[in-house]
């Protein structure tokens, strides 16, 4: 079975609830744009794609039942029957605005919102209020639709990138296959489907290309004990959990006998220059990987790069509650602890909030943090992998055409490691 984290069907849309992850499956339906504006805020739903997604998709919800003509459609005070082809293009930017405040760092929901918000606006300038409905959610429903196929793309690209730059090896001393280490959750759960960076492992996967997975817990939330491991494990992968604290320990005593080809990363915006914001931890793991001289790449759709964004240095941070950093939240363990099979026995219907600090704690939580380009490899996308050329600047032009490459010549290509704290510019890679 697949998993679904959006499940939608005309203008009926539900996501699964991502805090339950993985003790309990309950989906939420949403109404309308003040549920996705708080089922995104309080990460029931999360993952660049999938946010913008979910949002586009509950203005659809209430929109649609407009077009149906159904008896809620009288009910209905966003989107009257009274109103003209503009008013009801004008409320609809105005939910979009709205939805685009609940995560301001993922680039993917401004893009998308803006790209809607073009579409209905020419619909108001020649045609009625049906027309304006009819057009949105024809543009949101294809969203959706494109998602996935981006997904497979990126994870065809991806595959083939990793096995040409370190193919399997079937020597005896090492695995025949591929391993790779992966942070947050880039998932299914993350998109329409398939995934970004865990689209990349599945097409390994399938290829029988892959030895291990090595993911993160991703802490404060652990997207990736919890999210990125029922994803693995649900479709049969082979994994290892690690702490955020032991990728260091990981690439430097088991990087040649586990065969481990590369770290990949989702994204949440991409500046021109190929400064990369991601899940916190994210920079760390790429300043390891460079020391241990592992690849490193970042998967992400094109609507994931800002070309507006000029570098790293430009990207708003979000900062999250403290409590997040104090608190755990998860099942009681069964007092026998082991049920003989080496899984541990839970407690049915105990999902509980555990404070994990001392008492007074003071906690820093910026949900991501700003990888430099220098320090990846590669982004890839839909349309290929995007390298650097001999100055060290991403080649745009490749995946977006040559006015994306103007764009980018207008930048100082960054001296090597020049964003990175002194005392690590001298970081040289471990061969």
């Amino acid at each position: 079975m697949v998993l679904e984290a959006i499940k939608y069907s005309h203008g009926h849309l539900e996501i699964l609830d991502q805090l339950r992850l993985p003790h309990e499956e309950i989906y939420v339906e949403i109404k309308d744009c003040k549920d996705a504006w708080h089922a995104i805020q309080r990460m029931q739903v999360r993952g660049a794609p999938a946010i913008a997604l979910v949002a586009a998709l509950s203005v659809v919800a209430e929109a649609e039942i407009c077009v149906l003509g159904s008896d809620k459609a009288v009910a209905s005070r966003a989107f009257p029957r009274t109103a003209s082809a503009q008013e009801t293009a004008s409320e609809i930017c105005r939910q979009l605005d709205y939805l685009v405040t609940s995560r301001p760092t993922a680039v993917n929901l401004a893009d998308a919102a803006t790209k809607l918000k073009v579409i209905v606006d020419a619909a108001a300038a020649d045609g009625s209020r049906s027309d304006v409905l009819g057009e949105y959610i024809e543009a949101a429903e294809q969203m959706l639709i494109d998602d996935v196929q981006d997904n497979e793309a990126i994870g065809k690209h991806g595959a083939a990138w990793i096995l040409k730059h370190h193919p399997c090896n079937p020597s005896e001393d090492n695995n025949k296959n591929v391993s790779v280490i992966t942070h947050c959750n880039t998932g299914s759960l993350a998109t329409a489907g398939y995934g970004t960076a865990l689209g990349i492992i599945r097409s390994l996967h399938t290829s029988n290309s892959l030895g291990q997975v090595f993911y993160t817990e991703t802490r404060p939330y652990n997207q990736g004990s919890r999210l990125t491991g029922y994803e693995l494990i649900h479709d049969s992968i082979p994994c290892t959990l690690i702490t955020d604290s032991m990728a260091a320990a990981l690439m430097s005593t088991k990087k040649n006998s586990e065969n481990i080809a590369a770290v990949i990363v989702g994204a949440d915006r991409v500046a021109t220059n190929g400064d990369t914001a991601n899940k916190i931890g994210t920079y760390a793991l790429a300043v390891l990987a460079r020391y241990h001289g592992v690849k490193f790449l970042v998967a992400a759709p094109r609507t994931t790069v800002d070309m507006e964004t000029r570098s790293g240095a430009d990207i708003r941070i979000e900062e999250r509650p403290q409590i997040e950093v104090l608190t755990i939240k998860g099942p009681r363990v069964a007092p026998q602890h082991d049920n003989g099979s080496g899984e541990q026995e839970l407690v049915q219907g105990s999902l509980e909030e555990v404070y994990v600090a001392a008492r007074g704690t003071h906690a820093w939580n910026p949900a991501f943090d700003v990888t430099p380009a220098e320090l990846i490899d590669a982004i890839v996308t839909e349309k290929g992998v995007v390298e650097k050329d001999a100055r060290g600047a991403f080649q745009w032009e490749k995946v977006f055409g040559a006015g994306a490459a103007m764009k980018a010549s207008e930048l100082e290509v960054a001296k090597p490691l020049d964003m990175l704290p002194d005392g690590i510019t001298a970081l040289e890679p471990n061969k």
